[in-house]
């Protein structure tokens, strides 16, 4: 009996062992899962030292939405079953039953496999450190501060329908497919907004608007989109942020190559590449060649040298001389840009090229830092809080026109107002700038429901003396 006790003990032990043993390949398929969704650039908040703990602060058009910690801990989703988990991935919806806001991309997310659903939840449960790190709430104005509404926005704009292969096509192209427009969610940001923030169907992968920064279209036309790059250009730029001769990443694009892209298999990216390639071309009105072909040489220097006296005061006042003062000499004199393109050429980038300029502004208002094994990009942002000069909205504008004209689309101008906004956090679309005015009008509405409803019973009363 002593014997057969301790046989048992030793089995359950075993068993205990077993069971508390992860599963190495369950959990690396969930990382790279978690990699290519590029869950912790949004779940963790800048400077933080805990992955996945949550707070930072997602700038949308409605308000500041500030993510939440997905750590397994007893502040995060330690709690959670894995049907709870696919709900909030998949759905859009938290464990409570509160609905979450698109900016988490559960749109895109809701094409994730079971497969790899599963394995998701198993990283985070099982190769995730808990982190006890209270959420920030998120506290937009009325009436988006009513999650239930977006109830009534997913039964109109949301599929919750998984991805399925299309037998007619490859399995690189699959793949592709399904990065694009499910785990990477590179339509989220590519793809242009309708009045009530959802993706316009009918425009994929278009381009728009991404608050301070514009999306460009990467569809397969040759002229508006990425249809003269070729494979390895994109997975170049998809691997390091950049692809000499057509466009350095910065902005949200900046934050995906860190965080995610870079870490793909050369697989996936090539995949994605096929993808992208492959798409319906969308021609943007009034295009003619591609914004990576505008621009040449031009050496500021011949222009200004001698202008003025070396003790001039006050003298930096138009572009060319700010372009000099601030940007040449990284830039180089000629907007050529450094030997190793880390401070890329101003010609033949697609930034100077865009007939939107956003992102030109943006570059000089914010920066742009990006890391990855290709090396560290670091350009200083020259609006505070920076250790350069802090330039006011005129002096960018003026820089701005003078790289334009010289060496980008010369038909694009900047105003100081322009400026303003992408300082601002760009434009707001309609429905954020209806916002003050949707409260009034539901009680004017109510006022004349009522006086209606009122008129119509004493008409009845009428009618029945």
């Amino acid at each position: 009996m002593k014997r057969l006790l301790i046989t048992s003990f030793a089995a359950m032990m075993t068993l205990s062992a077993q069971a508390e043993t992860p599963n190495s390949d369950l959990l690396s398929r969930g990382e790279q899962v978690a990699i290519a969704s590029d869950c912790q650039a949004c779940h963790t908040a800048p400077g933080s030292k805990s992955a996945f703990s949550g707070g930072y602060g997602i700038a949308s058009p409605m308000g500041t939405i500030y993510s939440t910690n997905i750590t397994p801990g007893t502040r995060g989703i330690g709690q959670y079953s894995e049907a709870e988990f696919s709900n909030a991935v998949r759905l859009g919806e938290r464990a409570d039953g509160a609905k979450l806001y698109p900016a988490m991309p559960y749109t895109s997310y809701s094409k994730m496999t079971d497969e790899d659903l599963h394995a998701l939840y198993y990283y985070f449960m099982h190769g995730v450190k808990p982190v006890e790190q209270a959420n920030q709430q998120t506290d937009l104005p009325f009436p988006f501060n009513m999650r239930f509404s977006m109830t009534f926005w997913n039964l109109l704009f949301a599929d919750k329908e998984p991805y399925q292969n299309d037998a007619s096509q490859s399995a690189e192209w699959n793949r592709g497919n399904y990065l694009v427009n499910g785990l990477a969610h590179c339509n989220t940001c590519h793809t242009p907004r309708g009045v009530l923030m959802q993706e316009k169907s009918d425009q994929p992968l278009a381009g728009g608007p991404l608050g301070s920064w514009y999306a460009p279209n990467i569809t397969s036309d040759p002229i508006s989109g990425i249809g003269g790059w070729s494979n390895q250009e994109l997975v170049q730029y998809l691997k390091t942020g950049r692809a000499e001769g057509k466009n350095q990443a910065a902005g949200g694009m900046a934050e995906a190559v860190e965080n995610s892209l870079q870490y793909l298999p050369e697989s996936d990216l090539n995949a994605i590449a096929v993808y992208l390639k492959s798409t319906a071309p969308i021609r943007e009105e009034g295009e003619t060649q591609p914004a990576y072909q505008y621009g040449k040489p031009m050496d500021v220097e011949n222009s200004i040298r001698g202008r003025n006296p070396n003790n001039a005061n006050h003298s930096l006042s138009n572009g060319d001389v700010l372009f000099s003062g601030n940007c040449a000499s990284c830039h180089q004199p000629d907007g050529a840009g450094s030997v190793n393109q880390a401070y890329p050429s101003l010609f033949h980038n697609t930034a100077t090229g865009m007939r939107n300029p956003n992102n030109l502004i943006a570059a000089i208002l914010f920066g742009v830092q990006r890391k990855t094994a290709d090396g560290d990009v670091l350009m200083p942002g020259f609006s505070s809080p920076s250790y350069v000069d802090k330039l006011t909205d005129q002096q960018i504008a003026e820089i701005s026109n003078f790289v334009l004209h010289n060496y980008g689309n010369a038909e694009v101008r900047v105003t100081a107002g322009d400026v303003a906004w992408i300082r601002k956090g760009g434009h707001p679309p309609v429905l954020a700038q209806a916002q003050p005015w949707i409260l009034p009008g539901i009680i004017v509405a109510m006022v004349v429901l009522l006086v209606v409803i009122v008129l119509w019973r004493r008409g009845r009363r009428s009618n029945i003396k």
